[in-house]
């Protein structure tokens, strides 16, 4: 769907080019120190967010863009200096922002009036030219430190931002992990630069050409390891002496205080807007003298601190409605019904399961171009039977009414044979029962009461013990949810950041027409029940 803007053509063309205009005055301000007094303390509030995951709307009460910027205008009312940081994954959520490729998420940024943004791995979900659509609706710089397009120039708004205020100057880089090249699909054109050696450069024309006296680092990095060569903040903190402020987003942390890594704070606020950040610095002779931070919560189910905003309500209206629209349509056509029966999916094999889990096998290896061995969830997330006849984005929804997020996580060959040998243990009619794409096969005999899981085969091949599997599941279940504790033990994970409904309507739409239900032996439960 083409542009839904609300803003008037004129105020929309005025704000971009104040934009220009302070990106200009900003990088052009040379060897000029600011202005101040001896002594005297001044003081900037730094607001941020980061994985916004297309968030539209509360989760549960909590979060939302119209909520979020009623807050945001509250601070600013409270405060003359603020500066409004988003540290990247402003894409890839809920079907109200994906089916619109985040525009209205990018128009609410920009009525909310953020200053400054980064790249998140899931800018690069699509293909280059959505990300240059978005680039152009974006009325605040997005700017990138680590990435190059083919021009050798900076990806987005330059390599930094420089902006003055009374008493000092604050320096921006921003940095996008190099995790992206394998969990992504960034454009060929594009380079991607160490981190490290990204940051030390910028770091050294903020402080030596722009004569920055605070520096903060927007990174989407995270600080929880997932791989070797994945380098995160606190590591970049120890690397890279000057940064004085790290704001940071990928591991989706929630932090209760400001953590230190030798000189630099590092802060990041959770996900999906549910928490802003919200951060007093205080600066004295150009140097960092404090700083005050805590994760100010954007409403609950419970308690409606901050009132929707009028102006984002207006215009996210016209897209809610259209999606809302959306769930009368035809996303494809069932031969026969996926039979759900009395909760099948909690006792034996079914052909709805196969269709979910296949699913995510297909999408992430086709289109985020993931090596995984296979797929999994608990039966007992599967609420519904599919029709025979036309299905729709609707009925998708009452078949998976959960809002569980897709993860893609490794776990060595021996704990993949303890999480098979717990889910032998599981009586039939438990909603953790599992149903798993079509590379696993086994058997569970529960003859002898009990349970023990045969045959066990992942890709045709036994289990290796020593080997590393890649595999797809919800978020409840990795968190040890209907007792997968096995799971925790997982390594290397990767928020996918889609719903599982999301995945499904889009494996639908791949067949181009019919899909029909199948079983194909994946399971074989001997000495078993049925409902």
């Amino acid at each position: 769907m083409k542009h839904l803007k609300k803003l008037p053509a004129l105020f929309a063309a005025f704000t971009a080019v104040l934009v220009s205009l302070a990106l200009i005055a900003g990088c052009a301000t040379g060897a000029k120190p600011v202005a101040r007094e001896a002594g005297k303390a001044y003081e900037l509030l730094i607001l941020h967010t980061n994985d916004h995951h297309g968030a539209v709307l509360p989760n549960n009460g909590r979060g939302g863009l119209a909520e979020r910027a009623a807050f945001v205008k509250q601070a600013r009312a409270e405060n003359p200096n603020v500066l409004l940081i988003d540290a990247g994954d402003i894409n890839t959520g809920p079907a109200l922002s994906n089916m619109f490729y985040a525009e209205p998420d990018f128009l609410s940024y920009n009525l909310i009036g953020y200053d400054v943004g980064t790249f998140g791995n899931h800018e690069f979900d699509k293909n280059f030219d959505t990300l240059k659509t978005q680039l152009a609706e974006a009325e605040f710089p997005l700017i990138s430190s680590n990435i190059k397009t083919a021009d050798g120039k900076y990806l987005g708004a330059g390599q930094y931002l420089v902006k003055d205020y009374p008493g000092f100057r604050v320096g921006l880089l921003a940095l996008t992990t190099l995790r992206t090249l394998v969990i992504a699909s960034p454009d060929k054109s594009l380079t991607f630069i160490n981190e490290i050696d990204a940051a030390k450069a910028a770091v050294d024309v903020l402080r030596n050409k722009e004569k920055a006296d605070i520096i903060i680092a927007i990174t989407h990095i995270g600080d929880v390891k997932e791989g070797d060569d994945h380098v995160i903040s606190p590591e970049l903190a120890a690397a890279v002496p000057g940064i004085d402020i790290i704001v940071d987003g990928h591991s989706h942390s929630f932090f209760e205080a400001p953590k230190k890594a030798g000189n630099t704070w590092i802060v990041s606020a959770n996900e999906w807007g549910k928490y802003v950040g919200e951060g007093k610095l205080t600066v004295v002779d150009g140097k960092l003298a404090g700083f005050d931070w805590k994760p100010v919560e954007i409403n609950t189910a419970e308690v409606k601190t901050f009132a929707p905003d009028a102006e984002i309500t207006a215009l996210l209206a016209p897209y809610i409605a259209k999606a809302e629209a959306s769930l009368k349509e035809v996303v494809g056509e069932a031969a026969e019904e996926f039979v759900f029966g009395n909760r099948l999916t909690r006792y034996q094999e079914t052909a709805i399961g196969n269709l979910i889990t296949d699913a995510n096998v297909w999408y992430f290896k086709n289109v985020f171009n993931q090596d995984i061995d296979f797929a999994f969830h608990n039966g007992g997330n599967i609420r519904a039977n599919l029709p025979k006849g036309k299905l729709t984005q609707e009925q998708i929804l009452t078949v998976l009414p959960f809002e569980n997020y897709l993860f893609i996580v490794s776990l060595k060959g021996s704990d993949v044979l303890e999480l098979f040998k717990f889910i032998g243990t599981l009586p039939q009619g438990n909603g953790g029962f599992p149903q798993f794409s079509r590379e696993v096969r086994y058997t569970i005999d529960k003859t002898s009461g009990g349970g023990v899981v045969k045959d066990l085969t992942i890709g045709g091949v036994p289990v290796d013990p020593n080997k590393t599997y890649r595999f797809c599941t919800n978020d409840y279940l990795l968190g040890g949810g209907d007792g997968y504790t096995v799971l925790t033990k997982s390594e290397n994970p990767f928020n996918t950041s889609l719903l599982l409904s999301y995945v499904v309507v889009e494996y639908i739409r791949s067949q181009g027409g019919v899909i029909t239900p199948a079983t194909d032996g994946r399971l074989t439960v001997i000495g078993g029940v049925t409902p």
